[in-house]
């Protein structure tokens, strides 16, 4: 996929690379204020992954200003990335990738008995994947971390042609594929945390 979005490029060196925002998605059309035992969360992630944003939402003017001048409108192939990218490109034909989509959330495997609220879970999942390598056969941190670095390949090549890059896709994938544009040189110019709708923007030094 990154092939076929990059595959027309011209080749050019002179001109100036065009910035990069990162964006996470709207927020979800799921229920989050429950308390959920580890296999309760395995349900509610998988729903979480299958479902589009909720209704009514108003993406931030200045992500809808990022976006009516981007030259490259990016998704993950998730619903709630579609759904925010469609909410964004007025019209404007996007591209759908797998390559965007988010890291695992598996849950440790503790008692029934143990119950929080999802964005918890969620944390505690993540820091047992980042940390612990806890992966149940899902995507690992090492493969995620390839997968982020050929993210950062394919998004830095459509900037190198001046036009700026928005990308819509999930919270902690974003992270880590803004791990990898620093490490090309690339610059956090501005930075809006990890809400629904924030986004990261990276410049070339």
């Amino acid at each position: 996929m990154a092939d076929a979005l990059t595959a027309d490029l011209p080749k050019t060196g002179s001109i100036r690379s065009g910035a990069i925002v990162l964006a996470r998605h709207g927020e979800p059309d799921i229920h989050r204020k429950v308390m959920l035992n580890a296999h309760g969360y395995r349900e509610y992630w998988s729903r979480y992954e299958q479902l589009g944003i909720r209704p009514g939402q108003q993406p931030p003017a200045t992500l809808i200003e990022q976006t009516a001048r981007a030259g490259v409108i990016i998704s993950s192939v998730r619903n709630r990335s579609i759904e925010s990218a469609l909410a964004l490109a007025a019209g404007r034909e996007f591209s759908r990738t797998p390559l965007f989509v988010e890291a695992p959330l598996p849950p440790p495997h503790w008692p029934r008995f143990v119950k929080m609220s999802p964005k918890f879970w969620g944390f505690i999942a993540r820091v047992w994947w980042w940390f612990f390598n806890h992966h149940e056969g899902q995507e690992t941190r090492r493969e995620a971390e390839a997968r982020a670095e050929q993210a950062a390949d394919m998004i830095v090549q459509l900037a190198s042609e001046g036009r700026d890059v928005v990308v819509l896709a999930h919270g902690f994938f974003n992270f880590m594929v803004g791990r990898a544009l620093r490490r090309r040189g690339w610059r956090l110019t501005a930075n809006q945390g990890w809400k629904y709708w924030s986004t990261r923007r990276y410049e070339r030094r």
